[in-house]
C-alpha cells in the first residue's frame, strides 16, 4: 500500500457501522477490486467513511458529483477533515451557457452565448496546476471533468519560470505573458492579469488572488515580492516562481501553423463535400466562417468558439478522445462516484446529446467535421481512464449493484438517529389514504377513509410546518415543477411565513448562499423540486412535505422518493408526510425499505444503549472563499476607521496637528446626526487621497478609497 500523504484532522472516530465499511473497502482495494459499493443511507457519515478510506489509501483522489451545489458541499467537508492537503472544487465555469445549435425544421441558428464565472475559472486553474505539482491533492468535481481541457502537456511545458538574476528585460516579460494569455491593464488586477509600472511589472496568477511585483535592475530581475493587492503589504520575498498560462487550451506556435494548414485542407475537402452534392448555401457558410476563424488565430491566437478545433490544434486523430481534468492525474488515483445512482447516468449520457447537435452543425455548414471531437468522453473511455472506484449511495441502481465487485452496507448513525417515521395523508379533501398513525404502520393498505375535516396538502402542509417552525427547526416542501414550488413560496409568504424556493434558474453559488441562510434560519421553509434530495446535509430540517407523492414518474420513483426521505434523518424529531390519495408500488417500496433500516437502527440502538441526537454542524459554505476580497477590504477600512476615529474622538476633541485621515475619523463619530456638509467634506479629502494615488500609480488604493466614497455616498449622502 502507498506511503501516507493525507492527515485526516477530526474530533470523531470511527463509529457505528462505519469501522466495518471503512475495513472492507480498503480490503477491496488491496484484493484489486475495481469496483466497490458503498450503500450508506442517509447521514451515516458516508463522507467520513471515504474519508477515512483516502487517507489509509493514499492516492490522489477525483469526487464526482451530479451538481454542483452538492460539490460545493463536499469539498468544503473534505477541507475540514484535510487542512493541510490540496483540496479543490472544479465545476463548469459558466453562470450561464447556450450550447452552439442549429433548427433545420425552423431553420433557426443558435450562436454560442455563456456568462463565466471568473472565480470558478480560478478554481479550475488552482486544481489542474495542484495536480501537476502535489500528490496530496483532493478534486470534487461534477461532471463537466469529462469535458475537453486542453493538453496537460502542453499546460505545463509552456509555464513561465521567473528567478532572480534571470536575464530577461521588462518587454520580454509582457511579450511572454502575453503569449500564454495573460491580459495587460492599467486598473486594477484580476486573475490571468498584469500591469507596468515604472521599472517592474505586477502580475496576478491565474490561480492566485494575491499579486507579485517582479523588478528588473541591469537587464535582470532584481527583486520578487509576493504582495497582498488590498493592503499593499509585502507578504513574502521570492527567489523564484512558476506562472501557469491564463487558459488551459495551449498550443506551442509551430503546432498552431501545422493546426491552420490542416483546417485549411480540411476546409477544402468539406467544400469539394458540399459541392458535389449540390449544397452551395452550406459551403459558402463553412467557407465564410472558417476563413474568418483562421485569420482571428493567426492574428491574436484565439476565435471565439476556438474550441471547436481542438482536435486539429492538439494533433489528435479523428474520433481520438479529448484531454480532460482526468489527463491531468499524473499517476494511479482512486475516483468516488457520489450518489452514482443520479451520476452515473449523467455521466453515461452526455455524449449522445452533444454528438446530436454537432452533427446538425456539421451537416449545415455551420462547423467543420473535426468539431465533432470537442466532446465529452464516451462513458467506455471514462471507465478506461479511472482506476479503482467507489460507488456511493444511498439507493444504488443495478448498474453498480451488479458491476461491483462487493457492495458494503452503511445502514447505522454514529448519532443513533433511526430513519424517520413516515405519515401519509391525502392530497385532496375527497383523498381516501391517512394513517395518523404512521406509514410504518402495517393497516397501512387496510385503512378506511378519511375521517374529521381535512383541509387538503397544502393547509395540512401549512399547519404541520407551523407546529415544526415554533420549536426552532425548519421544513421543506418537494414540489413537481418550478412554477408550484415559486407559486407556493409566495402564498407561504402571504400567510406570514419566511419562505423562499430553490430550484435549477437559480445560479450556482445563489444556491449554496440560499441553503446556507436556510441553515442559519434566515427563513424557515424551502421549497424546492428535484434539487432537494441527494447530498444535501441539513441538520435543522424536521419536516419534509412531499407533495402528489402518488403521481408517478422520475420525481416520485422509489430511488427519489428514499433520497427525499433521507434529508429528515439528520434530526431526532425529523418526519415526513407523503401526501398520496392512493399507494404506488414506489411508495409501498419507498416504505418497505425505510422500515427495514428503521428496524436495523432501533435494534443497534436497544442493544448498545443509544439515545439518538441531532446531528450538530458548523454552517459553512464554499462562497466564502468565493467573496469579493476587494468588497471585504472596503469595509475592513470603513470599520478600522471607525474604531480609530472613537479613540481619536475620546484622546482629543481638537483636530489639530492630527493630520487629514484622524480629521475624517473624528468627524465622522464625534456626533451621529452630523449634517451633509461635513459628509460632504469627508468624502471631499478622500476624493483628494484617491487622485494622489492614482498619481502614484498606486491602483490599488485609489480602487479601495473609490469605494469607500461611494458606500459614504449612499449611507450618509443617500447618492
Amino acid at each position: 500500500m502507498p506511503n501516507k500523504v493525507f492527515k485526516l484532522k477530526s474530533e470523531y472516530k470511527p463509529d457505528g457501522d462505519q469501522p466495518k465499511a471503512i475495513k472492507d473497502l480498503l480490503e477491496g482495494l488491496k484484493k484489486g477490486f475495481r469496483k466497490q459499493t458503498l450503500l450508506g443511507a442517509t447521514g451515516t457519515g458516508k463522507t467520513f467513511t471515504i474519508a477515512n478510506v483516502i487517507e489509509e489509501w493514499g492516492k490522489p483522489t477525483l469526487v464526482i458529483a451530479h451538481n454542483k451545489t452538492l460539490a460545493a458541499q463536499l469539498a468544503q467537508e473534505f477541507r475540514e477533515f484535510f487542512p493541510d492537503a490540496a483540496v479543490h472544487y472544479f465545476v463548469s465555469y459558466y453562470d450561464y451557457y447556450q450550447p452552439e445549435a442549429y433548427m433545420p425544421v425552423t431553420d433557426t441558428y443558435i450562436e454560442k452565448d455563456a456568462q463565466i464565472n471568473k472565480e470558478i475559472d480560478r478554481l479550475r486553474h488552482a486544481t489542474t496546476q495542484s495536480l501537476l505539482t502535489r500528490p496530496d491533492v483532493i478534486i470534487v468535481a461534477s461532471v463537466s471533468c469529462i469535458y475537453g481541457l486542453g493538453s496537460p502537456e502542453e499546460y505545463e511545458k509552456v509555464n513561465l519560470k521567473l528567478e532572480i538574476g534571470s536575464k530577461i528585460s521588462r518587454t520580454d516579460i509582457m511579450r511572454k505573458l502575453l503569449g500564454v494569455h495573460f491580459e495587460r491593464t492599467n486598473s486594477d488586477l484580476t486573475p490571468g492579469t498584469f500591469r507596468s509600472i515604472g521599472d517592474r511589472v505586477e502580475v496576478m496568477p491565474i490561480s492566485e488572488t494575491f499579486i507579485y511585483q517582479i523588478e528588473f535592475a541591469g537587464g535582470a530581475i532584481s527583486k520578487i515580492l509576493k504582495v497582498d493587492p488590498v493592503s499593499a503589504h509585502v507578504l513574502k520575498e521570492e527567489q523564484g516562481i512558476f506562472l501557469f498560462p491564463a487558459k488551459h487550451f495551449i498550443t506551442e506556435t509551430e503546432k498552431v501553423k501545422v493546426a491552420l494548414k490542416n483546417i485549411k485542407l480540411e476546409l477544402t475537402q468539406q467544400l469539394k463535400k458540399f459541392e458535389k452534392e449540390g449544397k452551395l448555401l452550406e459551403a459558402e457558410r463553412i467557407k465564410r466562417r472558417t476563413n474568418y476563424d483562421l485569420a482571428m488565430i493567426k492574428e491574436v491566437g484565439y476565435c471565439s468558439g476556438i474550441e471547436n478545433y481542438s482536435r486539429q490544434l492538439s494533433g489528435k486523430k479523428e474520433g481520438e478522445a479529448p484531454d480532460t481534468l482526468l489527463s491531468y492525474f499524473k499517476s494511479d488515483f482512486l475516483t468516488i462516484i457520489d450518489e452514482s445512482h443520479v451520476t452515473l447516468p449523467q455521466l453515461g449520457g452526455m455524449y449522445a446529446g452533444d454528438a446530436s447537435r454537432k452533427k446538425t452543425l456539421v451537416d449545415f455548414g455551420f462547423r467543420l467535421p473535426s468539431a465533432k471531437d470537442n466532446r465529452p468522453l464516451k462513458y467506455n473511455e471514462f471507465e478506461e481512464r479511472i482506476g479503482d472506484v467507489i460507488y456511493v449511495s444511498a439507493t444504488p441502481s443495478e448498474t453498480e449493484r451488479t458491476t461491483s465487485a462487493q457492495v458494503v452496507e452503511q445502514i447505522i448513525r454514529p448519532t443513533g438517529l433511526i430513519d424517520p417515521e413516515i405519515l401519509v395523508r391525502p392530497v385532496s379533501v375527497m383523498g381516501s389514504l391517512r394513517s395518523d398513525l404512521g406509514a410504518n404502520s402495517k393497516e397501512l393498505k387496510t385503512l378506511g377513509p378519511t375521517y374529521g375535516p381535512y383541509p387538503g396538502q397544502i393547509e395540512d402542509f401549512v399547519q404541520e410546518a407551523d407546529r415544526v417552525i415554533k420549536k426552532g427547526f425548519r421544513a421543506i416542501a418537494t414540489t413537481l415543477t418550478k412554477k408550484m414550488a415559486e407559486d407556493l413560496t409566495l402564498f407561504l409568504k402571504e400567510k406570514g411565513f419566511k419562505a423562499e424556493y430553490l430550484h435549477s434558474d437559480i445560479k450556482t453559488i445563489e444556491r449554496i448562499q440560499i441553503l446556507s441562510s436556510f441553515r442559519r434560519g434566515d427563513f424557515d421553509i424551502l421549497i424546492g423540486v428535484n434539487l432537494l434530495r441527494e447530498g444535501l446535509d441539513l441538520p435543522e430540517l424536521a419536516l419534509i412535505g412531499i407533495l402528489d407523492a402518488d403521481k408517478e414518474g422520475f420525481l416520485r420513483s422509489e430511488t427519489s422518493l428514499i433520497q427525499i426521505i433521507g434529508r429528515a434523518a439528520r434530526n431526532v424529531e425529523g418526519r415526513v408526510v407523503l401526501y398520496a390519495d392512493h399507494m404506488t408500488k414506489a411508495l409501498e417500496s419507498a416504505i418497505g425499505e425505510t422500515n427495514r433500516r428503521r428496524d436495523i437502527q432501533i435494534a443497534y440502538n436497544k442493544k448498545h444503549g443509544i439515545t439518538p441526537k441531532t446531528i450538530i454542524k458548523n454552517i459553512k459554505d464554499i462562497t466564502e472563499e468565493l467573496e469579493n476580497k476587494h468588497e471585504k477590504a472596503v469595509n475592513v477600512e470603513l470599520d478600522l476607521d471607525v474604531e480609530l476615529f472613537k479613540k481619536t474622538f475620546v484622546t482629543s476633541k481638537s483636530n489639530k496637528g492630527k493630520g487629514e485621515r484622524e480629521s475624517i475619523k473624528n468627524l465622522l463619530l464625534s456626533d451621529e446626526d452630523r449634517n451633509k456638509s461635513i459628509y460632504e467634506k469627508i468624502i471631499k479629502i478622500k476624493e483628494k487621497e484617491m487622485n494622489k494615488a492614482v498619481k502614484e500609480l498606486d491602483f490599488e488604493t485609489a480602487a479601495i478609497l473609490r469605494d469607500e466614497i461611494i458606500v459614504l455616498n449612499d449611507k450618509f449622502l443617500g447618492k
